[in-house]
């Protein structure tokens, strides 16, 4: 399971403005905002394209195109991401803090791909993670609270609010999209639905 929320993409207009710094071609530019929204020109999405097409070197404007979002999944799939460092920022809920402060369910636990034996291995930790937290509620042992940090499957889910840009969404995608996790093909779903990401990249 992996879920997007509150996705913004923000920056296309400084972004294309600086891609026509290098030859002083801002007289061509002609993209506009309809509605609060930024709306690609004919001459402008061409030569984003072109820049895109044009390797890493030439498309440095996709750099400044920012988005935020706020993204709901499995910790198996936090650890695969948190490979794409240089260019990102996350800031996530906490386990250490807020572990013990709500019952411990099974939607909190990606189980969609469990067979039914192992669904039953799930729900019986389930069952004992929030035995073990009742009981530090009660105690403040922090030995329970161990036991429920070293017990907790790697299917359990948790948020982020991450700051990309379409560059490093751009590797992602290419590095990923083969990849056997649903998760990730979920992920390059998304970034293919992102405003005007198809158009402006090379995408097979």
């Amino acid at each position: 399971m992996i879920k997007f929320e509150r996705t913004d993409v923000m920056n296309f207009e400084n972004a294309i403005r600086g891609a026509r710094n290098p030859l002083n071609s801002w007289d061509r530019s002609d993209s506009r905002t309809e509605n609060g929204q930024f709306v690609f020109g004919e001459n402008d999405l061409t030569l984003a394209k072109k820049l895109a097409r044009a390797g890493s070197d030439h498309r440095k404007f996709v750099r400044q195109i920012f988005v935020s979002v706020d993204i709901t999944a499995p910790i198996y799939w936090w650890k695969e991401y948190d490979t794409y460092k240089v260019g990102t920022v996350a800031n996530s809920t906490s386990t250490m803090h807020k572990i013990h402060s709500k019952p411990f369910e099974t939607d909190d636990f990606s189980h969609d791909h469990l067979t039914d034996k192992a669904k039953v291995s799930l729900e019986r930790t389930i069952s004992d993670l929030e035995e073990l937290r009742l009981e530090f509620l009660e105690t403040k042992d922090k030995e329970l609270w161990y036991s429920m940090i070293q017990l907790l499957p790697e299917s359990y889910h948790q948020m982020r609010t991450c700051s990309l840009n379409y560059e490093n969404l751009f590797g992602m995608y290419n590095s990923r999209k083969g990849h056997k996790l649903d998760e990730w093909h979920k992920f390059c779903e998304w970034v293919e639905g992102l405003p005007y990401f198809k158009d402006i990249f090379p995408i097979d």
